[in-house]
């Protein structure tokens, strides 16, 4: 008998064997396959989220999202010494005393460009020369069809990654 044919019947039970164990292991896990779930009844999609402290956009944009948490949850008492700190690790000397005199000038947060705080923050690259570079800032205060948006130029020192300024976007 040849290599050949002694291995066609143990072919064919391997890959029963198989087909059968794909069958049944879905049963004994809990998930046979059934139609699917209405969409509401489906959980939601894992967001998965990742940086790099040495890009300075993605610096930014994790200072807002602290920023943004923090100031959200004002009523926590922890919340104005971590807007405090988040504001002496993140910023330059410099840009911490231009927000400050903005902030006595218009009587609303220097970082927001507002007086109360936005329901979702986005940032994205958009420049670099000279030692610097520049992430824009998108605010969004409100949901539904036609939120209302603010933007938010935020220049940052490439070699010490601190915010260095920050203007409105007309």
């Amino acid at each position: 008998m040849s290599l050949r044919n002694r291995m066609t019947p143990l072919t064919v039970v391997a890959l029963g064997a198989g087909l059968a164990l794909a069958a049944v292991t879905p049963a004994l896990a809990g998930t046979a396959h059934t139609a699917p779930a209405p969409a509401a009844a489906r959980p939601a999609a894992v967001t998965t989220v990742q940086g790099d402290p040495r890009n300075v956009t993605q610096r930014v944009a994790d200072f807002y999202g602290a920023y943004i948490d923090a100031v959200w949850d004002g009523e926590d008492p922890a919340a104005g010494a971590d807007t405090k700190a988040l504001r002496d690790f993140y910023l330059s000397a410099p840009a911490r005393k231009k927000v400050a005199a903005w902030e006595r000038e218009n009587h609303a947060d220097g970082i927001l460009f507002a007086q109360n705080v936005p329901v979702k923050w986005k940032a994205a690259y958009a420049g670099s020369g000279m030692g610097h570079a520049t992430t824009r800032v998108t605010l969004t205060w409100s949901d539904g069809k036609h939120p209302q948006v603010t933007r938010i130029d935020v220049q940052s020192d490439l070699t010490t990654r601190k915010i260095t300024d920050l203007k409105q976007v007309r």
